[in-house]
């Protein structure tokens, strides 16, 4: 069992604005500059901003008057991921994404094109689809009277039409949303005056430049009732400061006071951690053998041999070695110039306002949080592992979601390895409990300077978009009742 000891003293400084004030052990950058392999350039680099240290006003975690303006201002402005390209590969596929109380048909046409829809006829707003994820149609139709609508969302001949003379059917189609794809990802984007997908997701695109995630497929796809705010529910994944109180079997493995943390921009953060490195709070550390064993036991997906390491050889390069031979021959997949950090190590990537994507080989996860009931204390966690796909070979369909209530375990989910599911149980866990505290706070919030940078960041993109200073202040987005009608009618 790891001792840890209390945190230590980081350093002081001046001028916040130009120290990074972190943990005064090995930076990531020092573990991995001593890789057999050495990481590519995207991970040799840090991008730290010091945000300020004021605290966060609890109330935004559970007003329904804050969340009705996140709703307002932040979801109906920002690109948000709806589905994977192979939810819907052929025509007449559909996945309907809801979000809070909005509701999209993402669809691919005849020509291979792929649209989104609001979820809603044109004659008296009926939702068209309920429920969620993929299905199939050669047309959506109302249930409620009929109305009809083509796969490009024209509207096709009206029942009754006698008694609709004062419709112009070219102009009562379904409305479109904006959409576009990165990496397999289908996003959508409510306001058609947005920045373009690509300059909203930079710098990711150049990142990701040489991570193929495209090629990957949907493995396991879970989602988990939350109770709590989707803010709260995307800050428990942005750091590891929370290792050592709710994931103290992890401390033994993981560099997490020495995570380095990174910003870009308004819409991007990351954290990079070292595997295979003990917790620099860890008193009486394993050994390397210990280290690589306990690793391997952790992992379903790998054999569970016992592994020796040699004199002279690091446990970060023998188990990426090690994960390069069985992952490797089990995906198919020549891993041989991978380096050390992408084989191992934590890679997390963030984009606002709840896309969370893992580059790295061991780990292919991506999450997504979303706002649930149209309640500020209720969400969805979505965790997805995308599998590497062997060379020449067609990805099999994405299995469908396993729904998993508030009180249900990740340890029910098949396929999905103990280790991490009970993980997994362990944030929920501290979900639940941050809720029912959070609305005693008679402060508001205190988020660390180096470690919570990423939630500072989250926070201050919000009250961006809530005041204007990003999305803009013009867009209307109330429905226009006269746009179908003929003239004189």
């Amino acid at each position: 069992m790891n001792d840890v000891s209390s945190p230590a003293k980081p350093p002081e400084s001046s001028d916040p604005a130009k120290q990074i004030n972190r943990h005064p052990g090995a930076s990531y950058q020092d573990i991995i500059a001593a890789d057999r392999i050495p990481p590519p350039h995207v991970l040799a680099h840090e991008s730290y901003v010091f945000l300020g240290d004021e605290d966060v006003s609890a109330d935004r975690y559970s007003s329904q008057a804050f969340y009705d303006r996140e709703m307002d201002r932040i979801w109906r402005r920002v690109w948000q991921w709806a589905c994977r390209v192979e939810h819907i590969p052929e025509a007449g596929d559909y996945y309907n994404y809801n979000i809070g109380k909005y509701s999209f048909l993402v669809v691919r046409g005849e020509k291979g094109e792929i649209k989104a829809f609001y979820n809603n006829c044109q004659h008296r707003g009926t939702k068209i689809r309920t429920g969620e994820g993929c299905g199939h149609t050669k047309e959506f139709q109302c249930p409620f009277h009929g109305w009809t609508y083509a796969l490009d969302g024209s509207l096709k001949p009206i029942p009754c039409a006698w008694d609709f003379s004062h419709v112009d059917r070219a102009k009562f189609g379904l409305t479109e949303v904006r959409v576009g794809v990165w990496a397999g990802f289908v996003f959508i984007n409510m306001d058609p005056n947005a920045p373009s997908l690509e300059d909203y997701l930079a710098p990711l695109p150049e990142h990701f430049k040489n991570w193929d995630i495209g090629k990957r497929y949907v493995g396991i796809h879970v989602e988990k009732d939350l109770p709590c705010n989707w803010k709260a529910a995307a800050e428990s994944f942005m750091e590891q400061y929370h290792l050592r109180a709710t994931h103290p079997q992890l401390v033994d493995v993981i560099a997490d006071t020495n995570t380095q943390y990174d910003i870009y921009g308004n819409h991007v953060s990351r954290f990079v951690a070292a595997m295979a490195t003990p917790s620099p709070e860890v008193r009486n550390p394993l050994s390397p053998d210990e280290i690589i064993n306990l690793m391997i036991v952790g992992d379903a997906s790998v054999s569970r041999d016992p592994v020796k390491i040699k004199k002279g050889e690091s446990p970060r390069s023998v188990m990426a070695d090690y994960l390069r031979k069985v992952l490797g021959e089990k995906s198919k997949t020549d891993l041989s110039a991978c380096s050390d950090a992408e084989m191992i190590d934590p890679i997390q990537y963030y984009v606002f306002p709840n896309f969370f994507v893992w580059p790295g080989v061991s780990i292919p996860i991506v999450y997504r949080m979303r706002p649930r009931a149209d309640s500020p204390d209720q969400s969805t966690l979505e965790v997805i592992y995308l599998r590497m796909l062997p060379e020449g070979e067609e990805a099999p369909p994405p299995p469908d979601p396993i729904h998993l209530g508030e009180d249900d375990s990740f340890l029910t989910v098949p396929d999905l390895d103990r280790y991490s599911a009970a993980t997994f149980d362990q944030d929920v866990d501290n979900l639940r409990a941050q809720r029912a505290g959070c609305k005693l706070m008679q402060k508001g919030l205190t988020f660390s300077n180096y470690q919570e940078i990423r939630l500072r960041h989250l926070n201050q993109t919000v009250d961006k978009y809530l005041s204007g200073e990003l999305g803009g202040n013009t867009i209307d987005f109330r429905p226009q009742p006269q746009a179908g009608r003929v003239p004189g009618k």
